[in-house]
């Protein structure tokens, strides 16, 4: 299993914002920091927006902000949004023989449902609490 690029970039968002929480970050600072199409992120923003991740801002002194703590972003309800809870197979979008058989379908059912059980477990705060981290950022937003 792989993450989208979309939920991808919705995680270095939410990285980069919360890092930076003591001011606004901008679409172009995010973008250049990962070297990121800013159109790419534009509709991420946008998405996360919508979501009540982030809070955006419009005009000259606009950006983007944390909707809610760090600690209240909760990654296995992110995900499952961004990624959505789609199966990982599915058995009946073409004939096969083996379907009336065939247990695939439930074990990854069952792997996928564990999945996003474990990320439940951790927050955005989680993840953003290592200083290596930290220091990268920061170091962009310095200069």
């Amino acid at each position: 299993m792989q993450l989208s690029r979309f939920s991808d970039y919705s995680l270095r968002v939410l990285f980069y914002v919360a890092i930076n929480d003591q001011k606004r970050s901008n679409l172009a600072e995010i973008a250049d920091f990962y070297s990121i199409s800013r159109e790419h992120l534009r509709k991420v923003v946008h998405t996360l927006g919508k979501l009540e991740y982030l809070s955006t801002y419009r005009g000259k002194s606009g950006g983007i902000s944390l909707a809610r703590p760090a600690a209240e972003i909760n990654l296995g309800q992110l995900l499952s949004q961004t990624e959505g809870t789609t199966p990982l197979i599915d058995c009946n979008s073409q004939p096969c023989r083996l379907t009336a058989h065939c247990r695939l379908q439930g074990v990854l059912a069952e792997a996928q449902q564990a999945f996003f059980a474990v990320l439940q477990q951790y927050t955005l705060a989680d993840l953003i609490n290592d200083r290596q981290m930290q220091a990268l950022i920061q170091v962009n937003l310095e200069g």
